[in-house]
């Protein structure tokens, strides 16, 4: 059945996400860390980090999301598994996208609950930085599927890190911009429908793209 594959990639990618890069450990190491210092250098009014605050956050949570992405599909090709899944049409595609899901719930899900925590430091208001964690989550989604076209692109290059951040960061400012628009806005505006449509448009783009660069490596 085609759905057992699925659900082996998924379990195989919720340990490869534990495992590789220190797991959960490296991604909320670095998002603490970046948002941390970065109020330190902006000095304490609070006005200006009300204002800096959401595009920090955004940023954090975009440079966090390439942290464990590098080996994401890299076992897979070096192990077989992928000239396994190339041979059933279309399975690839969803194959990626489950994998690239796995890691999303173990280091971008919590990046993305940690926000109202965060928030606190640029002096959000605990309510605000509460609503705001839906639209941190469309926004981690998008960051890790535009990640992950990088990361198939790259999968048969070794230390592919930095490659990685140059393909996927451009894909990551409509997110970034409607993202921080969104967090700006009082209440629900066009900001919040940008952001969605953006997710929803790498949702639909970004696992086709992944399984096509996949039989590209696998070639």
């Amino acid at each position: 059945m085609k759905s057992a594959p699925i659900h082996y990639a998924f379990r195989q990618a919720l340990v490869e996400a534990w495992a590789g890069g220190a797991g959960l450990l490296l991604p909320v190491g670095f998002f603490g860390g970046t948002v941390v210092l970065v109020p330190f250098s902006l000095g304490d009014s609070s006005a200006l980090l009300a204002t800096a605050g959401p595009g920090v956050l955004w940023l954090a949570l975009a440079l966090a999301s390439l942290v464990t992405l590098e080996r994401v599909f890299q076992a897979d090709l070096q192990d077989g598994a992928l000239d396994l899944w190339i041979q059933e049409d279309n399975l690839i595609s969803l194959i990626a996208a489950v994998k690239i899901l796995a890691h999303f719930i173990v280091s971008g899900l919590p990046l993305v609950l940690l926000t109202p925590l965060i928030g606190l430091m640029f002096q959000i208001p605990a309510e605000a930085t509460v609503t705001a964690m839906a639209v941190y989550g469309f926004g981690g989604v998008s960051f890790f599927l535009w990640g992950g076209v990088a990361a198939a692109l790259s999968a048969s290059i070794a230390r592919a890190g930095l490659l990685i951040a140059v393909i996927a960061l451009p894909f990551y400012l409509p997110t970034m911009i409607f993202g921080s628009l969104a967090i700006l806005e009082d209440g629900a505006g066009t900001s919040d429908l940008f952001l969605l449509a953006s997710t929803l448009f790498a949702l639909g783009v970004a696992p086709p793209f992944m399984g096509a660069a996949l039989r590209l490596a696998a070639d």
